[in-house]
């Protein structure tokens, strides 16, 4: 696994280590890792679940949590999770990418294509690559039972950015 924020993760004996993590599904090892919070409550509230857990390989590139915060404000968020499901699934399908592909299968290809049908460009180099010119992986190479996870720092797709606006709730 490479990138900055691999080593904030769980690792060593800890609960949700990547060794812990590869024989069990995305969306089981999804629930694991401490950054993907809301990438993991998106996949549950879209009812895409079972698409994670089939199939013959996926590659996930997950948004962390504070991703999502620059991109969505919380009401904006609420209303994809309750009420936009076929955005929010449309949303998950620009971060799926069909076959469990490694960081440098990604680098070498130049381009992937993802479940909703965008071509993404792939740079990259020295255990990090940049998608679309828009994200970078901060930790790559999860694996897990039939997939990668790469955990990325942008929400892809086209989706307007709401985030940093009103609209924020105190917790």
């Amino acid at each position: 696994m490479s990138g900055p924020l691999c080593d904030l993760l769980p690792s060593g004996s800890d609960p949700g280590n990547p060794a812990s993590l590869t024989g069990q599904s995305a969306e089981a090892a999804l629930r694991w890792l401490p950054v993907l919070t809301t990438f993991e409550a998106a996949v549950r509230a879209s009812g895409m679940s079972a698409d994670l857990r089939g199939g013959s390989g996926l590659t996930i590139l997950a948004p962390t949590d504070d991703a999502f915060a620059a991109k969505f404000s919380e009401d904006n968020l609420d209303q994809l999770f309750l009420a936009d499901q076929d955005k929010l699934r449309g949303l998950l399908r620009e971060h799926l990418v069909a076959g469990s592909r490694s960081l440098s299968d990604l680098v070498a290809a130049g381009e992937v294509t993802t479940l909703a049908g965008t071509k993404v460009t792939v740079t990259g180099g020295g255990g990090t690559a940049r998608l679309a010119d828009q994200a970078d992986t901060v930790c790559a190479d999860y694996r897990v039972a039939n997939a990668r996870i790469h955990i990325i720092n942008h929400v892809l797709g086209s989706l307007p950015t709401t985030g940093g606006e009103g609209g924020h709730r105190a917790h």
